[in-house]
């Protein structure tokens, strides 16, 4: 069972993201019947922390020693984290603790500790989309899973970017005490007990500018015409060659094929339209090329991980949709 949890911090911690692990493991709720957790915010790096937020320091008497008794022990992101040393110390405490079974949870960029501890090596973890490739990079041996918001690898959990440590941590309380303790804590701090989806949603993904030296025209006028039907022996028409080099052309030039270029724009499309009008999914998927809402819809939860309708109240809001 769940009681002892430690949030541990370096120099640069962001404060949200501390604020996260507090607000779930560190408030009394024992007046609505919820468990208590004898809950700690311990320094690796002295009593006083700078955050990067100027002029705020945080504070506590607590060092490494009290992650011996901690059943989860969790490590918010911070500054620098990507690229900075951490203190052996605190690399050999968070194995110790793995290896007599306590749970270990990063929030964004804690998971860089983890990899410098070496709990990742084998491990299925997730990481911010935008700092997963040089986590790649450091942790080679890590199986990492860029589009979802968090992923249990018990005792190992990992979480995406600042809102997804929610999101994780509500997920161990569901674990462990229950969804219906996990529902009444989501409810006090007025967020969903489960959020649909993953990263996919929240990535830019526009296509990589390359040098197109044949098919440029082609893919402006390609970018202009979404809404049409067009086959690659049409493209290659406009760019006068002839269907196979024009197709060979294309994928040396745009690393991808016509088809996945178009589809790939058409979502990008109904994103825009999504996030910013009032559009109905049948006139997205009419100017976006889909054809039918149908059409749309499933090839938005292939390319984005979520529902067009779900993906607008994400952006704009339950009114939205």
């Amino acid at each position: 069972m769940l009681k002892n949890v430690a949030a541990v911090l370096l120099d640069g911690v962001h404060p949200f993201e501390l604020g996260v692990v507090c607000e779930v493991f560190g408030i009394d709720r024992s007046d609505e019947g919820l468990p208590v957790y004898d809950f700690a915010v311990v320094s690796a790096e002295g009593e006083a922390l700078s955050t990067h937020v100027g002029g705020l320091t945080v504070s506590t008497p607590y060092g490494l020693e009290r992650l011996e008794e901690a059943d989860l022990i969790a490590v918010p992101a911070g500054s620098d984290y990507v690229t900075r040393e951490y203190p052996p110390a605190l690399l050999d405490a968070l194995v110790r603790a793995v290896q007599r079974g306590t749970r270990v949870l990063s929030v964004c960029s804690g998971v860089f500790v983890l990899g410098a501890a070496g709990l990742l090596d084998g491990r299925r973890c997730s990481v911010h989309w935008r700092q997963a490739k040089e986590l790649a990079v450091r942790n080679p041996r890590a199986i990492i899973e860029p589009d979802v918001l968090y992923v249990d690898a018990d005792p190992v959990i990992t979480s995406a970017g600042t809102a997804a440590g929610i999101d994780a941590c509500l997920h161990i309380v569901r674990k462990e005490q229950g969804p219906e303790v996990a529902n009444k804590i989501a409810r006090r701090m007025v967020v969903p007990p489960h959020r649909d989806g993953g990263q996919a949603q929240y990535i830019e993904r526009p296509l990589p500018k390359a040098p197109c030296d044949t098919v440029g025209e082609v893919l402006v006028w390609m970018e202009e015409h979404l809404d049409q039907e067009v086959t690659v022996e049409q493209l290659a028409t406009r760019a006068h060659l002839a269907p196979r080099t024009f197709a060979r052309r294309f994928q040396q030039e745009t690393g991808t094929t016509p088809y996945r270029w178009i589809l790939r724009q058409r979502v990008l499309l109904a994103q825009q339209l999504l996030e910013g009008t009032d559009e109905t999914v049948d006139a997205i998927a009419s100017r976006t090329g889909f054809g039918t809402a149908a059409a749309l819809r499933h090839q938005f939860v292939r390319a984005v991980g979520t529902t067009p309708n779900a993906y607008r109240r994400a952006f704009r809001g339950p009114e939205a949709a």
